[in-house]
């Protein structure tokens, strides 16, 4: 079986950036006439997808990693399937943005979140002893922006998010002002989309006790 995709140059993107930050991730290609979609999963439960050129298979996984090293080649055959890789859940249809946010914000909230880390990190509070990982957990559940969409949920966007559309590449340079990224939702799920990709997150479900 062949890839398929056109867009190797935008596909080869989004695989080098998944890669250096989970070099064994699975990646899905879901195609729906002449685009495919490349949907993966980082390390801090943010589900990413972008859209490439090229009809590629209807809905496979396979290794990120492998997918990369054959476009790079220029090799047309799919690297093996790995479907059962593949254990999350994609958001529903029925997308639907609520609010436009500047490029240029969400860089400087990505950026001032992995300055703050750095310094913790580095010590710099003193002699309190924290975890790496405490920290990471508490700057990426902070909340970074807050919208109220027109029938008055409040709307609330993660770290998480912002660092995805961030570390993934999808706000496009960071010198270059670029169109705005809008915030969406989907059912439960919340979304950033931005200029080179989308992110999504599944709010966690509460969970009821009830009397047996």
């Amino acid at each position: 079986m062949e890839h398929g995709l056109d867009g190797v140059a935008d596909a080869g993107a989004f695989l080098a950036r998944l890669t250096r930050l989970d070099p064994a991730a699975p990646v899905r290609l879901r195609a729906s006439g002449d685009r495919t979609a490349l949907w993966a999963v980082l390390p801090w439960g943010v589900l990413v997808t972008r859209e490439v050129a090229g009809a590629g298979p209807a809905d496979v996984t396979v290794s990120a990693a492998e997918l990369l090293d054959a476009l790079s080649r220029g090799d047309a055959a799919l690297p093996p399937r790995r479907d059962s890789a593949w254990r999350w859940p994609l958001p529903p249809a029925g997308v639907r943005p609520v609010e436009a946010v500047s490029t240029a914000e969400l860089s400087r909230l990505a950026a001032a979140a992995a300055g703050t880390l750095r310094a913790v990190t580095a010590g710099a509070l003193g002699d309190r002893t924290v975890g790496q990982r405490a920290v990471r957990d508490a700057l990426l559940d902070h909340v970074a922006l807050v919208v109220t969409p027109a029938d008055g949920r409040r709307l609330e966007v993660p770290q998480r998010l912002v660092q995805a559309v961030s570390r993934m590449g999808f706000l496009g340079p960071v010198d270059v002002e670029g169109p705005d990224t809008r915030v969406c939702v989907a059912g439960r799920w919340v979304g950033l989309s931005a200029p080179y990709g989308v992110a999504w997150l599944q709010p966690v479900q509460e969970l009821a006790v009830k009397p047996i």
